[in-house]
């Protein structure tokens, strides 16, 4: 069963693993953290969704799940992504 996210304003989408990539990705530029961490960071996030029984998550969820990881693997890329 796909997993979709509620958007703040209501809508709708289907989860896209490569935007939450690219949203850490861009947290992290130009800081020392690893492509092979920021996929890691990606792939417990969608593990921790799987786990859950709801098939739809708030973006909101989604945001927080990425910063509690980002917090452990840099200071400044957190702040960034917040």
């Amino acid at each position: 069963m796909e997993l979709r996210v509620v958007k703040r304003d209501g809508r709708h989408e289907p989860f896209d693993r490569q935007k939450l990539l690219l949203s850490l990705s861009k947290a992290c530029e130009k800081r020392p953290v690893s492509l092979e961490a920021i996929e890691k960071t990606v792939e417990e996030i969608m593990q921790g969704l799987e786990n859950m029984e709801e098939r739809e998550v708030s973006s909101r969820l989604i945001g927080a799940m990425a910063m509690e990881r980002l917090h452990t693997l840099d200071a400044i890329a957190y702040v960034r992504y917040a």
